[in-house]
């Protein structure tokens, strides 16, 4: 039987979702659960993508085949109680065998949040303590040159060596609410720090009087400094 979890976990005490020999990980974690759910079978499972250190999830998919006689729900309370309290399953449902949780998808939506007040330290693991202004209308006139297909080689740090740096973003965004930053970036996918490095690259805009039109067409991550830091970035959903 083939499964389809949803789930939600705070990343900042995770070496990143994927998993590494002796390190924490979410992809370790469930693994680990469903192998005493399974009677010691090692299980594989699938997500949508994977996120790194420090980066959250507020709706994640994976999906894995199970052979055990399970209701949905006990299959949840299991996974919920054999993981630790950073990692969330929402829900379990069964999906059809050709179902692939990372290439059955068709948009994917980030967040990433930024802090323009004074700094925070409750919030220093979920928000971008940045602590200055911002011009949000410059930077929401900036950010609507991302929108499309494009090369975004200058959004990716060059030893992620890919055969193709193409990608379609469908929206962008932003939000301000009380001195708290929301970008949304809306897409078919995204490269490793290309959202990070988009929210770098919006800062310059604003620090720097840099153009994204220009950074974009340049396909040169040098046109531009600092990456923004993980702690800001949620994966928000999945569409399949």
């Amino acid at each position: 039987m083939r499964y389809l979890i949803t789930f939600s976990y705070d990343g900042t005490s995770f070496y990143g979702y994927q998993k590494q020999p002796k390190l924490r990980t979410v992809e370790g974690e469930l693994e680990s659960a469903l192998k005493f759910i399974s009677g010691g079978e090692d299980i594989t499972i699938h997500s949508s993508g994977r996120t790194d250190r420090g980066v959250h999830a507020i709706n994640q998919y994976a999906h894995f085949d199970l052979n055990k006689d399970i209701t949905l729900y006990k299959l949840k309370c299991a996974l919920n109680t054999h993981t630790s309290n950073d990692i969330y399953i929402k829900k379990v449902e069964i999906v059809d065998n050709l179902f692939h949780a990372r290439y059955s998808v068709k948009k994917k939506t980030y967040i990433y949040k930024l802090n323009t007040n004074e700094y925070n330290p409750l919030e220093r693991n979920y928000v971008f303590q940045y602590n200055k202004k911002l011009d949000i209308n410059k930077m929401n006139t900036e950010i609507k040159n991302l929108i499309g297909k494009h090369d975004y080689s200058s959004f990716v740090n060059m030893e992620d060596k890919k055969e193709s740096y193409i990608r379609t973003i469908y929206d962008a965004y932003i939000n301000e609410d009380n001195g708290i930053i929301t970008f949304t970036f809306i897409g078919d996918g995204f490269l490793k720090y290309q959202i990070r490095n988009m929210v770098g690259a919006l800062i310059e805009v604003c620090t720097k009087n840099r153009s994204i039109k220009s950074i974009l067409e340049a396909k040169d991550r040098t046109t531009f400094g600092k990456i923004a830091p993980p702690e800001g970035l949620y994966l928000l959903d999945v569409e399949y």
